[in-house]
């Protein structure tokens, strides 16, 4: 970063929807984030390791291997690392109960905070109808976002070059086509009935790349969002209060910061 910011501890970290293996995945925002930001607990909230797309086309530069490294690094200086396979890392599921390393493998978690809030940590795919029914329209569908990734990566060098932040093509599209924001409504009303099954205050899920936090239904939903576009993580606070850390904006942010700075010293 051009402006580094102080390291940061948390009690708790949730990350989500890496996509290692893919080339959307932001590995070296993520390096960064990591970097910057340890704790106690670090949940590891599925899809960290895209296999559906490993399967058709292998692709896993150094940059991907230097991210599962510095997990494993912080798992040997004392953090938990709680693994909960999604539908792209599903060939773990298979490993319920066992560890990798310092890193434990759960089909999902019960989290209390510090504040004696309990919350289901789960990926979220099994409340996906697509993804449960018909996984060749998943499959489609994957294909499509992948389409509108590379996209995306033309248009923002553009943007870039004009001094214009970023800009997502499929985020956009989450939030103004109709059916789009229908899907979240109904996958966020699922996962809060779930929430409420389980008599828990809360449930922190991934799955749809969308970070979000809100009471909407009766229970706190929280998604960690992604490390494909938005770049975002939750994290717990000593005081059990969450936060989702919007990291791309906060870099850009910085970056922009040391611009004036470098502009403001040229015109002394």
């Amino acid at each position: 970063m051009s402006d580094s910011p102080e390291e940061r501890r948390f009690r708790a970290l949730f990350i989500s929807d890496v996509h290692l293996g893919t080339k959307g995945c932001q590995a070296d925002l993520f390096l960064d984030f990591l970097k910057y930001h340890d704790a106690d607990t670090i949940y590891l909230v599925g899809d960290i390791v895209d296999g559906w797309r490993l399967r058709s086309s292998w692709y896993w530069p150094q940059k991907h291997n230097d991210v599962v490294q510095k997990l494993l690094r912080k798992g040997r200086k004392g953090a938990r690392i709680v693994y909960l396979p999604g539908n792209h890392d599903e060939f773990l599921r298979d490993y319920y109960g066992t560890h990798f390393g310092d890193i434990e493998v759960m089909e999902t978690a019960i989290h209390e905070t510090a504040d004696g809030k309990r919350y289901l940590v789960i990926h979220g795919d099994v409340f996906d109808v697509v993804v449960r029914h018909a996984k060749w329209l998943a499959f489609l569908g994957d294909w499509a976002y992948a389409l509108a990734l590379t996209t995306n990566t033309y248009v923002n060098l553009v943007r870039r070059k004009l001094g214009l932040t970023y800009w997502s093509l499929s985020q956009w599209a989450k939030l103004k086509v109709k059916n789009a924001v229908n899907f979240i409504g109904k996958f966020e009303e699922a996962l809060a009935d779930e929430a409420k099954r389980q008599k828990v205050d809360g449930v922190v899920c991934g799955h749809i790349h969308h970070a979000a936090m809100h009471q909407q239904f009766g229970i706190h939903y929280v998604n960690c969002g992604d490390w494909v576009e938005s770049c975002t993580a939750v994290a717990e606070h000593e005081d059990g209060r969450l936060e989702i850390i919007y990291w791309a904006k906060q870099v850009r942010a910085a970056e922009l910061n040391a611009q004036a700075v470098q502009g403001a010293r040229a015109a002394a």
